[in-house]
């Protein structure tokens, strides 16, 4: 009986591991809603970010699209942004967004 019922403990367990940290360089990159408020800035680029949005069963959609929010924001301070711009809906875990420098380097 706990040869079966250990690997579910442990599968149903990853659902709640999930976690996406937003890095230091990270922290100073805004979220804003739409393109109209970045207008005057330049855009440095798009990524597309993802996560698992399903283990067993379906993860929040708040949690899923709060860490893709987390590695938008992550990946726009590699590419020398400061904003991101969700630019699609979260759809099977992803989520595309533009990166744009509006702060003076």
């Amino acid at each position: 009986m706990k040869k079966i019922v250990l690997p579910w403990v442990l599968l149903l367990g990853l659902g709640g591991c999930t976690y996406v940290k937003v890095s230091p360089e990270g922290e100073a990159v805004r979220v804003v809603p739409s393109a109209d408020v970045v207008k005057a800035c330049k855009k440095v680029g798009s990524t597309t970010v993802g996560v698992v949005a399903k283990v067993l069963l379906e993860r929040g959609k708040n949690k899923v699209a709060g860490e893709l929010e987390a590695l938008a924001r992550n990946q726009a301070a590699q590419m020398k942004g400061d904003v991101v711009v969700p630019v699609s809906e979260v759809h099977d875990g992803q989520r595309k967004f533009d990166v744009y420098q509006c702060a003076k380097p």
